[in-house]
Order: C-alpha cells, then sequence, then structure tokens
C-alpha cells in the first residue's frame, strides 16, 4: 500500500508540472505540439497471478477493456502519453483435467504514463499509416466482490506496447495496439497474508480512434 501512495504522490507532481508546462508549450510558436485523444474498445487477457500445487493457478477470465489515452506530443515522433482503462471479469481457479472454476468476480482500472515513438508514416497499397511503440508505468486496481469476500488490492505494472495509426482523414486516424501489462497481484493489499505471486503478463487487444487537435 505504501507503494501505491508513492505512486500516488509521484503522479501528481507530476501532473502538477505538466499543467505548469502546457500552456507555455502549446503557445510556443512553431512548436508542432498536438493534443490527441485516442478512445478505445478491446479485449484483455490475463495471465495467471499465482501457481499452486498439482498444477493449480489464479487468474482472470478474459474481459472487454474500455479505455481513453490522451497525448501530447513533444517531438514530431515522440509523444508523453496517460491512459486509463476499465474491465470486469471472474476471477477462476484453473485445476488440471477440469479446466476453470469461477470462484468469484472482480473489476479493474488501470492507469498508466509513459511515452510513444511513432516509426514514421508508411503506406500499404493507396492506405497510409504510422506504426509506433510505447512503454510506460501506472498500476492496477482490483476490485473484488463476492459474497465471503470484499477487497481491493493494487500494484505497480509496466508495460510496452505496439500498434499503428491509419489515417481516416485530417486530424482523424483509426488505431489499433497490443500491449502487455507486467506486474504481480499485490496479495499482501488484498489479503493481509505475505504470499508472493507469479509475475504475470496481462495482454490488451484495442481499437480506437484517434483525434488530434
Amino acid at each position: 500500500m505504501r507503494s501505491f501512495h508513492r505512486l500516488l504522490i509521484a503522479s501528481g507532481a507530476a501532473a502538477a508540472s505538466l499543467a505548469t508546462a502546457l500552456p507555455a508549450v502549446a503557445q510556443a510558436p512553431g512548436s508542432g505540439t498536438v493534443l490527441h485523444v485516442s478512445p478505445y474498445v478491446g479485449y484483455m487477457m490475463f495471465g495467471n497471478y499465482l501457481k499452486g500445487p498439482i498444477g493449480t493457478t489464479l487468474t482472470n477470465a478474459p474481459g472487454v477493456l474500455y479505455g481513453t489515452q490522451v497525448g501530447l506530443s513533444l517531438a514530431p515522433n515522440l509523444s508523453l502519453v496517460g491512459n486509463i482503462g476499465y474491465t470486469a471479469s471472474d476471477i477462476r481457479v484453473g485445476i488440471p483435467f477440469l479446466g476453470g472454476i469461477s470462484v468469484g468476480n472482480s473489476s479493474m482500472l488501470m492507469y498508466d504514463a509513459g511515452l510513444e515513438y511513432n516509426l514514421g508514416s508508411s503506406k500499404a497499397g493507396a492506405a497510409a499509416f504510422t506504426p509506433f511503440v510505447q512503454a510506460g508505468l501506472g498500476a492496477m486496481r482490483y476490485d473484488i466482490n463476492e459474497s465471503i469476500l470484499n477487497t481491493q488490492a493494487t500494484n505497480l505494472a509496466g508495460n510496452v506496447g505496439v500498434g499503428a495509426d491509419f489515417a481516416v482523414g485530417k486530424g482523424m486516424a483509426f488505431r489499433v495496439l497490443a500491449k502487455d501489462y507486467i506486474g504481480k497481484f499485490n496479495f499482501q493489499d488484498a489479503t493481509g497474508l505475505g504470499i508472493t505471486g507469479e509475475t504475470a503478463h496481462n495482454f490488451a487487444l484495442t481499437a480506437g480512434m484517434r483525434f488530434d487537435f
């Protein structure tokens, strides 16, 4: 929990610094600064949070993901990006030969900040597209609700992603993105027990629109 508090303090300081710098950057003549907003929808697949005896596992079932990314161009090919996403799904215990058994449900809020670097425009036939890569750091907050258990957990998560923008008009593009959220479920935060979980790779496949302002 202390790590989460430190993350909030650091995020708040970064946001305050950015808010102070934005007016000057936006008004800088010839800076080429662009604000872009990218709402999206997609599908999220979760890794194993815990591996138990005889091949048992604990994870979340795949779920629909909704979110929005906001970016600020710092240079022609580089942007500062912030992202928030939400999904909900069943908690599953995996048992060999029996498959997954649902033992509850949880909702997850993901928020992160990082950098996006575009690799330059290309053409596939008549369609222009711009591939890009992302990397960042943030957190995943779990709200777990079941008849006998209501708890929360927050863990730090790094992320890397690769995607492309397909131009559809002036200041608009269709965006696809594959992103890997990498972190450990915080069992100490959720249960108070000193359980060490697995480093999980949680994959998000999303599509949406990018609007430049």
